[in-house]
């Protein structure tokens, strides 16, 4: 019934047809008893993990929570929401030409930025500008102003976190590990002796695709034929318009990073970060789930990842990107982005070369 209310307790009065009962308080204070297996809990909670494996065991589908709009409706800025005496934080939400599109932090007022390097700006990151000018131009708020400073926040973009859907039990016992008689190589043993541990799916974000009546033709995909085609300007507008619409489109960020990485490694690597704490914004702290790549929406996510490890391999960060791909052995551990691999040559002393990503 898409109804908030409150449970006050789950039961069994012995109706087998019935099952699990949830004792409920509705928002105008009335009570009433209802199917275990209609109510929804909050997403990621261990209420809905429980509820989720109960209905699998009644043999009834899993019900997936609804996710909320991703942000509420934007306005134009106003001079109240630039009436600052110095400075002011933007969050960057793309790069067209010579201006970026912004809000203020905190805010759903949108605001264009013009600044030198502007197209330096990485969509998903905050701004602290120092300002210049203001003015208004066909009706629309203009700033103009150096750039401080940037950083990535991910926990103050007030974004509502991807949605995990619980896909049930992994079990390493019933893994593909090689071939039988093999023995585990090393960086599979700790996986294997951790036991049994819940896989999910995180919910994957392409505005503007409807999939159903197009599943073969979506954003990124065009984005990469221009790319592919030298149309480099027209592929970074698609991305671009797709974070200027959520910033929660993970895919766009890791092909931002994609973009950039061979020149400008750098600046991949905060395209590449803005979208692990996206997506980290939906994991709870101590996040010991799967999140395998046989599922097709988790891959923007380890995209992210990948890239964001190959950054910190290029850069000299060592450490930190050995961190990076033995979460990433941990969440998929069929390593289809041969993650493995890449901590040899680590552990071996060998720097980052082309062929190693």
């Amino acid at each position: 019934m898409d109804e908030p209310i409150k449970i006050t307790r789950i039961d069994y009065d012995g109706n087998e047809r019935r099952g699990l009962t949830a004792a409920c308080r509705r928002p105008n204070g009335a009570k009433c008893i209802v199917a275990a297996a209609d109510v929804t809990f909050p997403i990621n909670s261990a209420a809905a993990r429980y509820l989720n494996a109960y209905r699998k065991w009644l043999g009834v589908e899993t019900l997936r929570a609804k996710s909320s709009p991703h942000r509420k409706p934007r306005h134009k800025a106003e001079a109240s929401d630039l009436n600052a005496a110095d400075s002011l934080e933007l969050v960057a939400l793309s790069v067209k030409q010579r201006a970026a599109r912004c809000l203020v932090l905190g805010t759903e007022r949108l605001v264009t930025f013009r600044a030198d390097r502007v197209w330096s700006i990485i969509p998903g990151e905050i701004i602290t500008m120092k300002f210049r000018k203001q003015w208004s131009y066909g009706g629309h708020p203009y700033v103009s102003g150096n750039i401080v400073s940037t950083r990535v926040d991910a926990k103050v973009l007030n974004l509502v976190p991807l949605r995990l859907e619980d896909v049930g039990p992994w079990n390493p016992a019933e893994h593909y590990w090689g071939e039988e008689g093999e023995p585990l190589e090393d960086w599979a043993k700790p996986i294997a002796s951790r036991g049994i541990r819940p896989a999910f799916v995180m919910e994957q974000v392409i505005p503007g695709w409807d999939a159903d009546n197009d599943p073969f033709s979506d954003p990124i995909s065009e984005s990469n034929d221009l790319r592919d085609a030298g149309k480099h300007h027209d592929a970074l507008k698609i991305l671009m318009n797709l974070c200027d619409s959520d910033l929660r489109c993970l895919d766009a960020h890791a092909h931002l990073g994609n973009f950039v990485f061979n020149r400008f490694v750098k600046d991949a690597i905060r395209h590449f970060e803005v979208g692990v704490r996206i997506g980290e914004l939906s994991l709870e702290e101590g996040f010991d789930g799967l999140l395998e790549w046989g599922h097709v929406d988790n891959r923007p996510f380890l995209r992210c990842m990948h890239g964001y490890g190959l950054c910190l391999w290029r850069l000299g960060r060592n450490e930190d990107a050995m961190e990076v791909f033995n979460r990433m052995l941990w969440m998929n551990p069929s390593d289809n982005q041969g993650v493995r691999f890449l901590i040899q040559d680590i552990r071996a002393g060998r720097e980052w070369e082309a062929s190693a990503s």
